[in-house]
């Protein structure tokens, strides 16, 4: 048996999917206008986690996730910098599906906003015709007065709270708390617009997922997945103009993730606490021990994120792998700890249990079949604890090659070469990528 705790009824709940065996996951994606930090990617760690445990237990997983590729910061970050949305957009696309793999998240369907905008046409024109939605001079909006059970998923109580989160949208509206579905063009958003039936201009951030989402998953499907902050008023908005659009209920089960925290509080641009995967690998950490650190604490919960906590992971991380090293295949399995774990990640992906479970078993010097159900433990867990670490470059590897990535940044082309045989000469190669320089062992 599987639960849940469901945000939109504020209960844990038995998931009972829509067709039985098969289960549609769709999770927000990025908004490709910089790069992804760690505290977004703990939320891509939780819905990666959700996706394998319910493959764990047969089900059927169909799991899409949007790229945000069109919206204000997309469009005014491109074109301040000179190129066009798609060529601004791909290069922290392909970065972000770089620190997918890195954490070793299987990288669901994408489907890009960009791609979509007849679909999301075809929703907005329907709104209109039944009354949900109106034109001002500026755009096109959704009226929440006439969407009776509007705020629910946020437990919204009053006006209030509401405009005290939608005081910077500056757009013509009848109501403070009623939002964009499209957007005339404006000489500031450049050559970024669609010619469609509801005029020249572009779409609004929610109706984005709700296109999405039901193009690929149907009107109704089962799980919706994304960050506490997305709760209102990104969620609260989909919900809204999808039911208004179907008439019917646009998602059976909503699923938050708790904020990665630090001394300054949560993780985010605008406080400027942040860190990428780049940084975190430049002070000696990979990819995986992150992902570990994300395990010790319940999905829901605030992961509070420092040095010495992924110092603590990555040593833990070690240890493990150094246990089950010299495991023999007895081609048997521990059918008792492997239903501990199983009954552990079905309540709610109660993951730190299913860790501690990994761990008895580890340690456990009279239990049998120990790697074949370790694997089958790892399979959710996803930390490779049986593929060998890459081997660690060289300090002075390292240092060249930041001297010339330097050289590179200044266009000093020859001097720049002169640096790479001297790393080819101590049997290392160097990769130029989007997100910099890229050392590998040559054999």
């Amino acid at each position: 048996m599987i639960k849940f705790y469901n945000t939109l009824t504020g209960k844990k709940e038995v998931f009972k999917p829509i067709k039985k065996g098969f289960a549609g996951i769709y999770s927000c994606g990025p908004t490709v206008y910089d790069y992804a930090h760690i505290g977004n990617l703990r939320t891509y760690v939780f819905s990666d986690l959700l996706k394998r445990m319910l493959i764990f237990n047969k089900y059927n997983v169909k799991h899409v996730m949007n790229i945000t590729d069109v919206d204000d910061k997309t469009i005014k970050k491109s074109i301040k910098e000179g190129k066009t949305l798609k060529e601004f957009t791909k290069k922290y696309e392909k970065a972000f599906l770089e620190d997918l793999k890195d954490m070793n998240i299987i990288t669901p369907v994408l489907i890009r906003a960009a791609e979509n905008i007849k679909e999301m046409a075809v929703i907005i024109e329907r709104l209109l015709k039944k009354g949900y939605a109106y034109k001002t001079n500026d755009g096109i909006y959704f009226s929440i007065s006439k969407f009776k059970n509007y705020g629910n998923l946020a437990n919204l109580k009053n006006i209030k709270k509401r405009k005290e989160r939608i005081r910077s949208d500056e757009y013509e509206k009848k109501n403070p708390g009623d939002f964009a579905l499209w957007k005339f063009h404006e000489e500031d958003d450049g050559d970024n617009y669609w010619n469609t039936s509801l005029g020249k201009g572009r779409p609004g951030w929610h109706i984005e997922c709700s296109a999405m989402s039901m193009k690929t998953l149907g009107k109704s499907f089962d799980i919706h997945t994304g960050g506490n902050d997305l709760i209102f008023p990104h969620h609260t908005n989909e919900i809204a103009q999808s039911e208004s659009f179907t008439g019917k209920k646009f998602v059976n089960y909503w699923l938050h993730g708790g904020f990665l925290t630090t001394e300054k509080g949560k993780m985010a641009k605008s406080i400027g606490n942040i860190f990428t995967l780049k940084e975190l690998n430049e002070r000696g950490f990979s990819a995986l021990d992150y992902r570990y650190l994300c395990l010790t604490t319940h999905y829901r919960k605030p992961l509070e994120f420092s040095m010495n906590n992924l110092e603590s992971a990555k040593n833990s991380l070690a240890r493990l792998r150094n246990i089950i090293s010299n495991l023999k295949d007895d081609k048997r399995t521990d059918k008792k700890y492997l239903s501990e774990f199983e009954e552990a990640i079905n309540n709610d992906l109660n993951m730190p249990e299913a860790l501690q479970i990994l761990w008895n078993l580890a340690r456990d010097e009279k239990a049998t079949g120990k790697l074949r159900t370790i694997k089958k433990i790892d399979s959710v867990l996803g930390l490779n604890l049986f593929k060998r670490e890459k081997e660690k470059v060289p300090f002075e590897v390292k240092k060249i090659a930041e001297e010339r990535e330097k050289l590179r940044e200044k266009k000093e082309w020859e001097k720049s070469d002169e640096l790479r045989e001297k790393i080819n000469n101590l049997g290392y190669a160097v990769e130029d990528t989007e997100r910099g320089f890229v050392l590998k062992k040559m054999r």
